[in-house]
């Protein structure tokens, strides 16, 4: 008797060699998949950045206990970049200091990220001034944060061709950054303060609070009664604009 998972014909019965081939092309699938699934976890295994590999030790500090998944993103600049302890950095996450491998950062520390940080897979961590992220911030898979823009103060040349804005960003310990936020140049984020999915932040955001939006407003706030809404969700502080600055300036 058949069973019902074996091959059969509309026009005959199933030989013995038919059921014979069928059971050696299972076979031979379930073999290829499992080497597949094996060498890619290999890989993985092997290609992990620690303190103590080669690439770890390229980085300004990589920190005792923390990894960084392979494979990544675009990595480049480590000589200006820091990394504390325990840290884990996921898989395809982009991180970048300066504006081209290779380029010489005069030993400065450019981005520096905490120790217990969690940066979720595919994230961009994209400094050319500084960026800080402090100790225990999470963050959602495919957060973005910069602090450089596009410059377009002369509306006669390219944009792409104008010198670029830096503006320092700061990450407050203990936050939380929803998957897909972006934060741009200028942003000032507070201690445990909560950013919503694909929420776009810039200014000062306070300690303690909840902000969600295009552009992030304050939808939330720690006061002595504990969390509450904001009574009218209001625009975090916008800080002086900055004049345009060349990459790595700290004027």
């Amino acid at each position: 008797m058949v069973g019902s998972c074996l091959p059969t014909r509309e026009n005959g019965p199933v030989t013995w060699w038919m059921r014979l081939k069928w059971r050696v092309n299972t076979a031979k699938r379930d073999a290829l998949w499992r080497a597949v699934h094996w060498g890619w976890h290999e890989f993985q295994q092997a290609g992990l950045v620690t303190a103590d590999t080669p690439a770890g030790r390229s980085f300004a500090r990589f920190g005792r206990g923390s990894i960084m998944a392979f494979p990544p993103g675009a990595v480049f600049g480590e000589s200006g970049i820091a990394v504390g302890e325990d840290t884990l950095i996921g898989q395809l996450v982009t991180i970048s200091a300066g504006t081209l491998p290779g380029q010489d950062l005069c030993g400065m520390t450019v981005l520096a990220i905490g120790d217990r940080c969690v940066i979720g897979r595919g994230s961009h961590i994209v400094a050319h001034q500084n960026v800080t992220i402090g100790d225990d911030v999470w963050t959602g898979p495919y957060v973005y944060i910069t602090d450089q823009n596009h410059g377009y103060e002369d509306p006669d040349v390219p944009i792409g061709r104008q010198l670029p804005v830096n503006r320092p960003v700061s990450i407050g310990a203990g936050s939380w950054l929803g998957a897909g936020a972006i934060i741009l140049p200028g942003a000032v984020i507070g201690r445990n303060v909560v950013v919503a999915a694909g929420a776009v932040v810039r200014g000062v955001i306070p300690d303690q609070c909840v902000v969600a939006g295009v552009p992030a407003k304050i939808v939330r706030e720690h006061t002595k009664a504990g969390w509450q809404p904001a009574h009218q969700p209001h625009q975090p502080h916008q800080p002086p604009r900055a004049r345009q600055l060349g990459p790595l300036s700290r004027s």
